[in-house]
């Protein structure tokens, strides 16, 4: 749905006290799927940033760290007009607004169809476009989309080499956020399909390099993995962590 509930003080008071009861840090937001701050169609575009205006409020109500947002689609004009459109419409959301210690962390895409950001210079791109926006740009890797779009992090070597790039080109530094997620697509079918974690084509031992990493061992991983019944979510949750608990002194991964 494009309109959201506003939220009511009470609700933004218990979140808060929840979250700092249960240490829940960094506090993580996703944006609505429907916005698309770099459609070519004005009135896609004013309704998108109608709603991530909305989005960014809520976030510095609650008192979010990071919202993470998907590029958008490019469909209907040139990559390189709609990366400027969607810097344009972000400045425009956020027009007026104080940040309080909110990052903007952009999402990294499979490539399907006219998805823009399934390139790592693509996404440099849109955080070049938006260096005078008040709210700072990060970016959130999504294991899947990678795999998809042709960065092989299931093996070692194809993981040193996608780290490289990302480092180069993004600065792993500005990678707080990692959506860990299997694919059920193989590596470079720009398909996004997520897949339980070991089920996909990133495989059991690829995401044991993923989460020991030493240059990833900081990030905060997050899951959007499918639930094809109760209890997945915690099944996928368990292999995680029994993949970091078996590998800590036995690491695979390298730098």
């Amino acid at each position: 749905m494009w309109r959201a509930r506003v939220l009511e003080p009470e609700e933004i008071r218990r979140l808060r006290q929840l979250r700092e009861r249960l240490e829940l840090d960094p506090f993580v937001i996703h944006d609505n799927y429907l916005i698309n701050l770099a459609a070519a169609d004005p009135r896609i575009r004013e309704r998108s940033i109608e709603a991530f205006r909305g989005e960014l409020e809520r976030a510095l109500a609650l008192g979010a760290d990071y919202l993470v947002l998907h590029p958008g689609s490019y469909r209907g004009q040139s990559l390189d007009a709609a990366l400027r459109t969607l810097a344009e419409s972000l400045k425009a959301a956020a027009r007026g607004l104080r940040n309080g210690g909110l990052t903007l962390l952009v999402e990294n895409t499979a490539g399907s169809g006219s998805a823009l950001g399934s390139r790592f210079e693509e996404l440099a791109e849109i955080r070049r476009l938006t260096t005078d926006l008040d709210f700072p740009i990060g970016y959130c890797v999504d294991t899947a989309h990678c795999l998809a779009a042709g960065y092989d992090v299931a093996t070692q070597a194809g993981l040193r080499s996608t780290l490289r790039q990302a480092q180069a080109i993004l600065g792993l530094e500005r990678i707080p956020v990692i959506h860990a997620n299997d694919s059920k697509a193989p590596l470079g079918a720009r398909v996004d399909r997520h897949q339980h974690i070991g089920k996909g084509y990133i495989g059991i031992q690829g995401f044991r390099r993923i989460l020991n990493h030493p240059r990833l061992r900081s990030k905060a991983f997050i899951l959007e993995t499918p639930i094809d019944r109760d209890g997945d979510d915690r099944r996928n949750l368990e292999t995680l962590k029994n993949l970091c608990r078996k590998s800590r002194t036995t690491t695979t991964g390298s730098s």
